[in-house]
């Protein structure tokens, strides 16, 4: 599936001062995304605050941005949770026009064994009419998916096709690259770690700062998957300061006041979330003014 390899970035859903979604600054953020190299454009994941923007909310997201976008990039929806009937159901009740694949996330809170993770997603293999993404992420699901259990996914799944893994773990993404079916992708979700997944053979990232700062870190995913350690190393080191401040607080909290900082969107939040404070504020302009970007 080489429409994901590079760089996809997991959008945000960009909230008036009344927390309603604001779809002038949805449209510009995605035309500024399209218009500086991004691959493919993730609806509706974590950095999209999936648990507080409602089912009907979520059908206008996607029917808006696929209407900006247009068919120019490849789309991928989040559909995922822990009850495995409700994702099974939301599936099957879905319009996937317009729609390239699935990013689903491991189940969270119910800590399944690894063999309930696999039952899972079975169901949800058998539910899908096209391809689906696994997303790892233990550090908000409090359950590790191994290795094991995803190149088992793959091997027995024809439309898993990819996972996307953000354990913050080294030696997890070299066991994937290592033992993985030749056509099944290892995308970063870890966006400090992503330049070297893809030096290592990884396809690429589901990034968060990438929407952002689009045209430089595509641009640095792509000489990391030719193999151009130092051009891409130029790169990483210029972005490690603003990819760190954006999770020292909460995410997408610390990416919303880049892109406020941008003039993109507002840095709103719904609730559990709360916004960026005026410190962090400040060192991401800080950090921007580094870059040249305000």
């Amino acid at each position: 599936m080489t429409k994901f390899i590079g760089t996809g970035v997991a959008l945000i859903t960009p909230f008036t001062a009344d927390l309603k979604i604001d779809f002038d600054a949805l449209q510009k953020l995605v035309e500024y995304n399209i218009e500086n190299g991004i691959e493919y454009l993730v609806i509706s994941g974590t950095t999209g605050e999936s648990v507080t923007v409602t089912a009907e909310e979520k059908k206008e997201l996607v029917k808006f941005i696929a209407k900006v976008n247009n068919g120019r990039l490849p789309l991928v929806l989040g559909i995922g949770g822990n009850n495995t009937a409700a994702v099974v159901n939301e599936i099957k009740t879905t319009d996937f026009s317009g729609i390239d694949a699935i990013l689903s996330v491991s189940p969270y809170y119910s800590k399944p064994t690894q063999e309930g993770i696999y039952q899972h997603f079975k169901a949800v293999s058998e539910a899908s009419p096209i391809p689906i993404i696994l997303y790892n992420v233990p550090g908000r699901t409090s359950s590790n998916m191994l290795p094991e259990t995803t190149l088992r996914l793959a091997k027995d799944f024809k439309n898993i096709i990819a996972v996307k893994e953000a354990g913050n773990n080294v030696h997890q993404y070299l066991e994937l690259l290592r033992t993985k079916p030749k056509d099944f992708l290892v995308l970063s979700g870890d966006d400090d770690l992503a330049l070297g997944v893809a030096l290592a053979g990884g396809s690429g990232v589901i990034s968060v700062i990438g929407q952002a700062l689009p045209k430089e870190f595509s641009e640095m995913i792509r000489l990391g998957i030719a193999g151009k350690a130092k051009e891409a190393y130029d790169l990483h080191f210029k972005l490690m300061p603003i990819t760190g401040l954006i999770f020292s607080e909460n995410n997408p909290a610390g990416i919303k006041a880049v892109l406020e900082a941008l003039d993109i969107s507002k840095s709103h939040v719904r609730l559990p979330l709360v916004e960026a404070t005026d410190k962090l504020k400040e060192n991401i302009k800080n950090a921007l003014t580094v870059l040249g970007k305000s």
